[in-house]
């Protein structure tokens, strides 16, 4: 084993077993028997280390959705994605504190292609013409709701005591993300979803299609007339969904 793999390795027993997440450099060191000048030297510093030990946990969990595939079905995808991540956080609770920590202020790369990993989907559900906003707003309402009751059930779990929770969240969260008769919305929403829907699917099908007869300049501005199609009526629904829940 290399160096920089032992001290990585002992890096992540460390918070792993850690009562809060936290360790030093030095019981690095003192555990991997090494001195601090290597530790630096393959790290940078602390968060450099920090910053490796997330990716080397959480890229296992990427392996898994990397090995799993895409399905015909993004949006099934997308609700195994919310509840994988959720499950992850919960048998790694030290590591999802610290992979989400203010103090990490560059975020991981395994963090950043899980992101990538949402929007790919949510861009195959556009495509087939099941969203009622555009697929960047909507990953990021999904993995900040995804991250936040993840977080929640790590860190208050005398409090977060029902196994439910995390569905209802993720249920809630696509009904104002997906079309009614994805997400079982009321039957008279359909009408009205079927314009951003239609708008998404049409972004995703000229994105797809560099022959689509547009210029770069017209290509661009329709994108942005689709996008404000798209999210102006997805405002709409994500109120009309918060007012039939307070109801």
């Amino acid at each position: 084993m290399s160096t920089r793999a032992r001290i990585l390795e002992v890096a992540a027993d460390l918070v792993a077993k850690s009562p809060d997440g936290g360790i030093s450099t030095r019981a690095v060191c003192e555990a991997a028997q090494v001195g601090a000048p290597a530790l630096y030297r393959h790290f940078g510093d602390k968060e450099g280390l920090l910053s490796a030990v997330v990716d080397h946990g959480f890229n296992a969990y990427l392996a898994t959705k990397r090995e799993h595939g895409d399905t015909a079905d993004p949006v099934q995808d997308l609700r195994d994605g919310w509840d994988s991540h959720v499950e992850f956080a919960l048998r790694n609770p030290n590591l999802y504190r610290l992979m989400n920590s203010p103090a990490m202020r560059t975020p991981p790369a395994a963090a950043l292609e899980s992101h990538r990993i949402l929007t790919r989907d949510l861009e195959r559900a556009a495509a087939q013409g099941k969203l009622r906003i555009a697929p960047e707003p909507a990953a990021q309402m999904i993995m900040s709701a995804n991250v936040g009751v993840a977080l929640m059930l790590v860190a208050r779990p005398a409090t977060f005591t029902d196994d439910g929770t995390s569905v209802r969240v993720r249920d809630a969260v696509h009904a104002a993300v997906f079309v009614p008769e994805v997400s079982g919305s009321k039957p008279d929403d359909v009408g009205e979803a079927q314009i951003p829907s239609a708008a998404n699917r049409l972004r995703a099908l000229l994105h797809g299609s560099p022959r689509a007869g547009l210029s770069k300049a017209e290509s661009v501005l329709m994108a942005e007339w689709l996008d404000r199609v798209s999210n102006a009526a997805g405002s709409r629904a994500a109120d009309d969904a918060e007012t039939d829940r307070a109801g």
